[in-house]
């Protein structure tokens, strides 16, 4: 360990059990020698396993809907009077599509249902931010980054209308990245993971088949949850703080690679 979050205060959102991301990352920030608090909407929270992450990493638990902001401002004002202090970091790490988890074709979207997965997976990030501005609970050189995927960029049919969405979360980075930075020096990233096993990525029609075709192509393999901790802890920490408004890819350099030799050969072509 390097102590790079020692004396750091931050909000983990989205721990749900041992598989997912946001777990990793207050794992990591625990032994970076960071101090925060885990929080993720009731209903979650009674499905994950939030209470042995809190125990394990000596931090308090406080419920909260991300998508309203009475429930923020509380979040926000607690975490403060429990840390002693500013926040230095946020994790946004929150996603949730209807569509998807009724296997509705993208075409054929049901709008109530897309909606639903803008509020909770997009517009939950500008909230969280708007909310720690007019509060200023975010210390000035404090960084705040959200999960995403590249499906944003690129078109991937069975991530449906969760990539719509993606590119509105990493819109909302850039721009309240940019009004953030000028009066706070807060900095604001997104981090677009490899297809991870979570609860929430395996629960997409072909997930299995993609992963391991994406595996395949990248130079370095997949990027597990672990190693995209590790990156966002370098992203909460002073190491980058003139880095904001970013789409950091961290994938193994799928991003950046064409066709792979495995996968030609797969295909027969080489």
């Amino acid at each position: 360990m390097y102590n790079l979050l020692k004396g750091k205060r931050g909000i983990i959102t989205g721990a749900l059990d041992q598989n997912s991301i946001a777990w990793k990352v207050a794992e990591k920030a625990h032994e970076e020698g960071a101090t925060f608090v885990l929080t993720n909407a009731p209903i979650a929270m009674r499905m994950g396993e939030i209470n042995a992450l809190a125990e394990k990493t000596n931090s308090q638990i406080i419920p909260a809907d991300a998508t309203n902001v009475d429930d923020l401002t509380q979040l926000y004002t607690q975490a403060q009077e429990i840390l002693g202090g500013k926040i230095d970091f946020v994790l946004h790490s929150i996603g949730m599509s209807v569509n998807i988890r009724k296997k509705i074709p993208y075409a054929e979207s049901n709008y109530d249902y897309f909606m639903k997965g803008i509020d909770v997976s997009a517009l939950s990030f500008h909230k969280m931010l708007a909310v720690a501005k007019k509060l200023d609970a975010i210390a000035e050189g404090g960084s705040v980054v959200a999960l995403t995927y590249m499906a944003a960029q690129r078109t991937y049919p069975f991530y449906t209308d969760m990539a719509d969405i993606k590119a509105m979360l990493e819109s909302i980075a850039r721009s309240f990245g940019y009004h953030y930075g000028l009066e706070k020096k807060v900095r604001i990233n997104t981090v677009s993971q490899s297809p991870t096993k979570t609860t929430a990525g395996s629960g997409i029609k072909g997930f299995g088949d993609f992963f391991d075709y994406a595996d395949a192509i990248a130079p370095l393999g997949n990027a597990d949850a672990e190693s995209c901790a590790d990156y966002c802890i370098t992203l909460f920490s002073d190491l980058t703080r003139m880095v904001t408004m970013q789409n950091l890819f961290h994938d193994g350099g799928y991003s950046s690679t064409g066709v792979s030799d495995i996968v030609m050969q797969k295909m027969g072509l080489e």
